[in-house]
């Protein structure tokens, strides 16, 4: 019982993590991209789908704790389903910015990379839902790197994204576009490292919540770390960036992306 309400809550906490995102996405690429957004009213919809399904799928959590196959059975097809509405948004984005006079600044980048890294991470999530899959892999590093994936590097890319978008309305000035960019890069590199490290350590086979780990993990491991501080270091780029450019960036007259 205990399981079923910690998933029944768990599980739809990720999706109200991650749609703020998909609105700040939906308002940044048509501004970046000189267009309205592309079906509109599919990309609003998709979401209201997410935000249902979303509480439909606690259950694949507890493929390996005694469920009948009869019980397990619904979750797999709904984790299936959940995709659908979050293709959706993914093919909107993408025809949003097909013919658009697209201005690659700080924040485009880091939408497009939210929605690759959403891609991915969506992607290792649809592929656990198979039940005969979650046999092998619950319970381990995958499950972690699944995780991080979406919440660390989609989610963060997002929040990153519109910062970096609403800077000059909030501050009155631009932000530094080399220093942008370099955080930028210090950062997806820093972020699909620790993840797809996390990642192989699942296929693996090393367990989650290890507090040491056998010296076949301690290479992955390593890196991961290495990346958890990348990660550090472009979120101070960022802040210092932010700080520097608030007292003495140049002002900002009219519209910040014309």
């Amino acid at each position: 019982m205990w399981q079923h309400l910690f998933w029944f809550f768990g599980h739809p906490e990720v999706y109200i993590m991650i749609i703020p995102g998909f609105g700040l996405i939906s308002e940044i690429i048509p501004v970046l991209s000189h267009k309205k957004i592309f079906g509109y009213g599919m990309v609003a919809g998709s979401g209201i789908m997410i935000g249902v399904f979303g509480f439909g799928v606690w259950a694949h959590h507890m493929f390996t704790s005694g469920l009948s196959i009869t019980a397990r059975f619904p979750f797999m097809a709904m984790t299936l389903a959940i995709a659908v509405p979050s293709g959706i948004k993914v093919f909107n984005w993408i025809g949003t910015m097909l013919g658009g006079r697209i201005s690659l600044k700080v924040p485009m980048k880091y939408a497009i990379g939210f929605i690759a890294t959403f891609f991915f991470a969506g992607a290792t999530g649809v592929f656990q839902a198979a039940i005969p899959v979650d046999y092998l892999l619950h319970d381990t590093y995958w499950v972690v790197g699944h995780l991080h994936l979406m919440l660390l590097g989609a989610s963060t890319q997002a929040i990153f994204a519109g910062l970096y978008f609403y800077f000059p309305y909030m501050s009155g000035r631009m932000y530094n576009e080399k220093w942008g960019n370099i955080q930028f890069v210090v950062t997806e590199v820093g972020v699909y490292l620790l993840t797809f490290s996390m990642l192989i350590l699942g296929l693996q086979g090393m367990p989650r919540r290890w507090y040491t780990y056998p010296i076949q993990y301690a290479t992955p491991n390593l890196v991961a770390s290495v990346s958890g501080f990348l990660i550090g270091i472009g979120v101070l780029l960022m802040v210092a960036n932010f700080m520097f450019s608030w007292l003495r960036g140049p002002r900002v007259t009219g519209d910040p992306w014309p």
